[in-house]
């Protein structure tokens, strides 16, 4: 994709060299603009690409900088305007103006619009893990836990089983679903604006895979309890531990295996 680039560079000299010659101010603005755009996006070969807000500015510049140069002489500033006004007021030109106005340029702004708000499905620039190494102990509220070889209290307490239960599943449709989804199936309606998506708690491949006290970890923690070792991690779980207390994320523990069929890794 970068190598397109510096060819979009070269069509911007070669429309500018031949506006040049023609005497075309028009086609040299443009010209010079699609140099410059094509130079700027070129960078991104020999170095880190500049990020898009730096390239808008850039380009708001160049236009900006051009209508100046461009005005400097009246009858060329009135050459530059001159297929502008011809293409809006001439009625010779309405088909074109048709083209142009009504079908061009609105298809243009909504690529441009939808260029911005679509996901990104490329993936990371460096291998991520997709389970990271739980820590051995944790913090949680003051008090130490050690994570390695914990189980979730709750399912010794058979008789409030059901009720603790309940509770799991009233806290999970609080605080989760919005990303995991309603079918914990990873398919929240927030879920496709994170990258990665929110994993899905159904199927044998996630929370099967996971012993209680690495779920207890993650909720706890979300993407701020990461060791080092799991980056690079690009995570938007939050951390739950200043909202849920200890026993409600065990509780939401519960609900998730039990509503998805699985059984915790011992």
């Amino acid at each position: 994709m970068m190598k397109i680039y510096p060819i979009i560079a070269a069509i911007g000299l070669l429309i500018t060299v031949i506006s040049v010659l023609k005497k075309s101010p028009f086609f040299n603005f443009i010209g010079l603009l699609t140099l410059i755009y094509g130079l700027l996006k070129s960078v991104g070969i020999i170095t880190a690409p500049f990020p898009a807000q730096v390239m808008t500015m850039y380009m708001c510049m160049s236009v900006f900088s051009l209508f100046i140069y461009f005005s400097i002489q009246e009858s060329t500033f009135d050459a530059l305007l001159e297929p502008m006004r011809a293409v809006l007021a001439d009625d010779n030109k309405r088909i074109l103006r048709v083209l142009i106005v009504f079908i061009a340029l609105p298809l243009f702004a909504g690529y441009l619009t939808f260029d911005k708000v679509k996901p990104n499905y490329e993936p990371p620039v460096s291998a991520r893990i997709v389970h990271p190494e739980p820590v051995s102990s944790i913090e949680f509220r003051g008090k130490p836990i050690t994570i390695i070889g914990l189980e979730n209290p709750l399912r010794k307490d058979a008789p409030n089983m059901a009720k603790n239960l309940e509770a799991g599943k009233k806290i999970y449709y609080q605080n989760c679903f919005y990303c995991h989804g309603d079918d914990l199936d990873g398919r929240g309606h927030l879920a496709l604006g994170f990258n990665p998506v929110p994993p899905p708690f159904r199927g044998t491949d996630t929370i099967a895979q996971l012993p209680e006290s690495f779920v207890f970890w993650r909720i706890a923690k979300g993407w701020r309890g990461l060791p080092a070792g799991s980056t690079p991690w690009n995570s938007a779980m939050p951390s739950f531990e200043d909202f849920l207390t200890e026993d409600e994320i065990w509780q939401v523990t519960l609900f998730i295996y039990e509503a998805t069929g699985n059984k915790p890794r011992s």
